[in-house]
């Protein structure tokens, strides 16, 4: 999982780039092996998952060296530039093994795929097939053409494609949490954004196969989902013959049902469209986590107007009161852009002054820089100075490393109820797992409870990213 930590990072970077691996292999063997490595947000792991259960019925195995594997998936992310640059030097990696054993295919999955596909397949030609991540379904034929000597490419968006009736292969799991992705694409024009024309328009997954999933992951020994979506407060289902219709907040307390032992997490809202709804759901029902990620960008109501956001900083301090007067405990974690075209220092300090009403627990923090193709990209001027959006990404990241301590100091003394992932990272003589507001908490591992048990943690104290405690009754 990853944990959303006060840190100067990128959505793109929310997880480095990582091998994902079967826990099982498929029994219709076809002898050849699958490489998968992930860069991005949450969604593209949760969309390599669907890959892997594609390839698998295929008869892929997979293995986690690349330099042995005959298919080389890279899971791209377009976010960020650096982002790109880190999966342009990966594929010459692949390359130089390649070079070695010219059967391996090498093929570039996600959001890169369209934008970038005539470099890789043409002028660089790095890779042997491109795949958009509405076309996945398409890898058997893909993965046939280039077996015939062909390159191939689909990076068609579609209006329909959910893979709601593919059951996603866990990777790197810890049998204990996982992803359900509950909608697709983005209808949201943010003016820094590419997500709209990487991924497509807004559809949203069969309720009924959501909870389905949920239940069988549950069944399974699961004991945490994460919905995901671009913006699950605008996830709406309507049954084909219109006789049924669930919004976000009916989606969350269906899955919340399937068990008061699954907890539920979710990701991303957006401020325009999270409702009290959704806020008296979450009270409602101990199981729904604590915890939103709402993305700010900017204090600045001038700023957000020309970033397309489409809110303004009443209407999200608006929304900031209302999820402390209906959740008083709530955790809220942020995103936050430096240096977004025209910012002056006055609208800076705007989005300083609206972390210190706030306070948030965690937050991603990052200074703009443009992407190819974006609507800021064609109407604006990347004219704030990089040493500038420098220093005042500095100035955003103290002032939140202050905030995210002070936010764990206040829990220290309480007694927080910890779902156990597993051992720390540090040492197997303690377990870690995350609180109800996802704050990683570290305590002695007690041989009497194992992972994927919720147990009581007294917290003792604090660093300033983690809270460490003991087991109580």
């Amino acid at each position: 999982m990853y944990n959303l930590q006060s840190s100067v990072k990128e959505h793109d970077e929310a997880r480095q780039g990582e091998a994902l691996m079967l826990e099982s292999t498929s029994t219709k063997n076809n002898g050849r092996k699958l490489y998968i490595e992930s860069y991005g947000c949450a969604m593209n792991f949760s969309d390599s998952e669907i890959v892997a259960s594609i390839m698998t019925d295929m008869g892929f195995e997979t293995t986690a060296d690349y330099k042995e594997a005959d298919v080389i998936f890279i899971n791209t992310c377009s976010i960020r530039e650096n982002a790109e640059q880190r999966v342009r030097n990966r594929l010459r990696e692949f390359g130089a093994v390649k070079s070695r054993n010219p059967g391996m295919v090498v093929g570039v999955l996600g959001c890169m795929a369209e934008r970038l596909k005539s470099k890789f397949l043409e002028e660089e030609k790095l890779v042997d097939v491109v795949v958009g991540p509405d076309a996945y379904r398409d890898l058997p034929n893909l993965i046939d053409k280039v077996d015939d000597g062909s390159r191939a490419v689909n990076v068609l968006l579609s209006r329909e494609e959910t893979y709601a009736d593919i059951n996603p292969v866990r990777l790197n799991s810890n049998g204990i949490t996982a992803f359900i992705s509950i909608m697709r694409g983005c209808d949201n024009m943010c003016s820094f954004c590419v997500v709209p024309f990487t991924r497509g328009r807004e559809r949203s997954r069969d309720a009924h196969s959501i909870v389905k999933e949920a239940q069988e992951l549950f069944d399974l020994g699961y004991r945490e989902v994460t919905l995901l979506g671009q913006n699950v407060d605008s996830y709406k289902w309507t049954s084909e013959d219109g006789t049924e219709s669930v919004n976000f907040a009916g989606l969350l307390e269906q899955v919340a049902l399937v068990s008061p032992d699954l907890r539920i997490r979710f990701s991303t809202s957006h401020p325009k469209d999270i409702t009290d709804e959704v806020l008296y759901t979450m009270a409602q029902h101990e199981n729904i986590c604590k915890y939103i990620h709402l993305p700010i960008q900017s204090g600045n109501s001038r700023v957000l107007e020309i970033m397309n956001r489409t809110y303004d900083r009443e209407w999200y301090t608006e929304r900031i009161n209302s999820i402390r007067r209906i959740i008083p405990e709530c955790a809220i974690s942020t995103d936050v852009i430096a240096g977004f075209c025209t910012e002056t220092e006055e609208e800076h300090k705007d989005t300083l002054s609206m972390m210190d009403y706030v306070k948030y627990d965690f937050a991603y923090m990052f200074m703009y820089s443009e992407r190819p193709g974006t609507l800021a990209a064609k109407r604006f001027t990347d004219d704030i100075p990089d040493d500038v959006k420098k220093r005042r990404l500095n100035e955003i990241v103290r002032k939140q490393q202050q905030h995210s301590h002070e936010r764990l100091l206040q829990q220290v003394g309480k007694v927080q109820k910890v779902l156990i992932e597993g051992f720390s990272k540090k040492s197997e003589l303690d377990y870690a797992g995350r609180s109800d507001q996802n704050a990683t908490v570290v305590f002695p591992a007690d041989k009497n409870y194992k992972p994927g048990q919720y147990v009581n943690v007294f917290v003792e104290r604090c660093t300033t990213a983690t809270l460490i405690g003991k087991i109580v009754e």
